[in-house]
């Protein structure tokens, strides 16, 4: 070992009259590791909770969405769909029908009427609508995924929170209520009563199953799900709202956007998750933006805490400082002793606090005792990322900052007179 490594960790790991640590050393190795710590958990919330927002947004709908100006319904093209399917990065193409309706549910009390919403229904592939439903099992709380309506009602999935509103379970017949469309958007006549009730399209539904997936505002509070065909068949034989479209790549889903949308021109436009959903992840931006100033915040209490320590180490070994220098050590020496010193209390609390964040990520994921308010932050808990970069990058920024302002105390170490130092 290094004298000068050797006289360090004498220094900082032992007192003149023990062999225990100085309890201003323990101080400062747990300010380091609490810092540290602090740094990591933060990270890892961060990217926890964005991760799994964004895997929520873009697991509910598909990547891209083709659609025609004014969102009109038209003829679904074998021509465009192997268009769209031929370029490259896109894995999947399935065409989708979309109609906004009222929705009417059972009287709760015989003197109250019927709930009805607005809703949003949409009839997809029975495949897309199997992926959806079984992919994440969790999503699907109750109901068949393959619900045939043999009563020749339309078979319909509802979010859990759709369902609480209308007061409706599994089994529960609905009634839907839709205007019909027209080729310029369904526009009727203004003030006509009876072109109004004429373009009603009444249908009715029966519920297969209820689904969560912890998008409330938005989603399970809007969306109901069911069957393409029988959708197509009641609502617009052969018409179709668009086509979802998803990628190989998520960080390639702009190009691919616009090559689509270049392929396919006017009347189509495409529309991609982060478009369609752009408040949400403006709002996971502004998450991930805090955190600069809460790591510059944390590191500077840890680097402060060092340069404290250090400080209170040269008043405290001042004569063992005055015997060095009587004995011929450089102040060069000196300094270089005081900065190991520095390291060593550094890489014991930085490895500290990374083993306290780990274990508290670790015991967090598998326990899940933070709890939070889904309907506010979609999820149920908080998240936790486990990035061995983060780990990396804050151990380093500690280290590196600790070193840069233990310049100081070491310089004054260096500078001490050996006379004075000797009779202090």
């Amino acid at each position: 070992m290094s004298p000068l490594l050797y006289i360090a960790r004498r220094f900082a790991f032992r007192d003149r009259k023990s062999s225990r640590p100085a309890f201003i050393v323990l101080a400062s190795i747990t300010g380091i590791a609490v810092g540290t710590a602090a740094l990591i958990l933060t990270l890892s919330i961060v990217k926890g909770f964005a991760s799994s927002v964004e895997n929520k947004l873009i697991s509910f709908t598909s990547h891209i969405q083709v659609r025609q100006a004014d969102d009109r319904v038209f003829a679904a093209s074998r021509y465009d769909r192997r268009l769209v399917a031929g370029t490259q990065g896109v894995v999947s193409v399935s065409p989708f029908f979309e109609k906004s309706i009222m929705v009417q549910g059972r009287r709760r009390t015989e003197s109250e009427g019927a709930t009805i919403r607005p809703a949003l229904l949409k009839g997809i592939a029975a495949d897309q609508q199997e992926s959806f439903l079984l992919r994440y099992g969790s999503y699907q709380r109750e109901g068949e995924v393959r619900a045939n309506g043999r009563d020749g009602m339309i078979s319909l999935f509802l979010g859990k929170s759709m369902a609480e509103a209308l007061g409706v379970q599994k089994g529960d017949k609905l009634l839907l209520a839709g205007v019909e469309n027209s080729g310029e958007g369904g526009e009727i006549g203004k003030g006509d009563i009876v072109a109004l009730l004429s373009s009603l399209e009444l249908e009715t539904g029966r519920v297969a199953g209820i689904y969560e997936t912890g998008l409330q505002d938005g989603f399970d509070d809007v969306v109901i799900l069911g069957s393409l065909d029988k959708l197509q068949q009641r609502f617009g034989p052969g018409m179709i709202s668009g086509y979802d479209i998803d990628v190989d790549n998520i960080d390639r889903i702009e190009s691919i956007a616009q090559e689509l949308g270049a392929k396919l021109k006017f009347p189509y436009y495409t529309y991609t998750v982060f478009e369609r959903y752009a408040n949400l992840f403006e709002w996971l931006k502004l998450q991930k933006n805090i955190t600069p100033l809460l790591i510059i915040t944390i590191t500077l209490v840890a680097v402060f805490n060092i340069m404290s320590t250090l400080l209170v180490l040269v008043i405290e070994k001042t004569k063992e400082i005055g015997m060095l220098v009587a004995l011929g050590l450089e102040p060069g020496k000196i300094s270089r002793i005081f900065l190991a010193q520095s390291l060593l209390i550094a890489l014991a609390g930085i490895g500290a606090g990374s083993l306290i964040a780990l274990a508290l990520t670790l015991f967090e994921q598998r326990f899940h005792l933070i709890r939070l308010p889904e309907k506010s932050y979609f999820i149920s808990y908080v998240p936790l990322m486990i990035d061995p970069f983060d780990y990396l990058v804050v151990g380093l920024a500690v280290l590196v900052l600790t070193m840069f302002f233990a310049f100081i105390p070491a310089r004054i170490a260096s500078s001490l007179n050996p006379g004075t130092a000797l009779t202090t």
